[in-house]
């Protein structure tokens, strides 16, 4: 937890990876992107979706769900979901905190958790690795 920005936020971001159904890992991405920027989130959300996708072993095989259509989704949570069979690849919360958007991600623990890191930093985000207890 040494490279954790924001401790609140990790511990909580933690404790949604808790065992459950499956094991998880997740990243918390700190932008600086605000509430009035809807393309650089969406453009950036796309971007995440690809780098986890492609670590998952799913490249091009996954789309954005946003939930547009439940009432079991809020506003600025989405999911990657596989073409094929609609499966869980990861899921997306976007946090407004001082003014600008964390995105917390949270995927299967299967994924490549450090190449995820390593491929998000690359692209130039400020990433905190999160894994679970598995």
């Amino acid at each position: 937890m040494s490279d954790a920005i924001d401790d609140d936020l990790y511990q909580r971001t933690k404790a949604l990876l808790e065992p459950g159904g499956i094991d998880l890992d997740g990243v918390i991405i700190h932008t600086d992107i605000g509430s009035d920027d809807d393309i650089a989130m969406h453009e950036a959300t796309v971007t995440i979706n690809e780098v986890i996708a492609t670590h998952a072993g799913e490249a091009e095989n996954v789309y954005i769900y946003s939930g547009n259509d439940t009432t079991d989704f809020a506003s600025n949570q989405h999911q990657g979901r596989t073409l094929d069979d609609e499966e869980f690849v990861w899921e997306c919360q976007q946090l407004l905190r001082d003014g600008t958007f964390d995105l917390v991600f949270y995927y299967e623990a299967s994924a490549d958790h450090e190449g995820i890191c390593a491929d998000l930093r690359d692209a130039g985000y400020t990433v905190t690795g999160i894994e679970g207890d598995h």
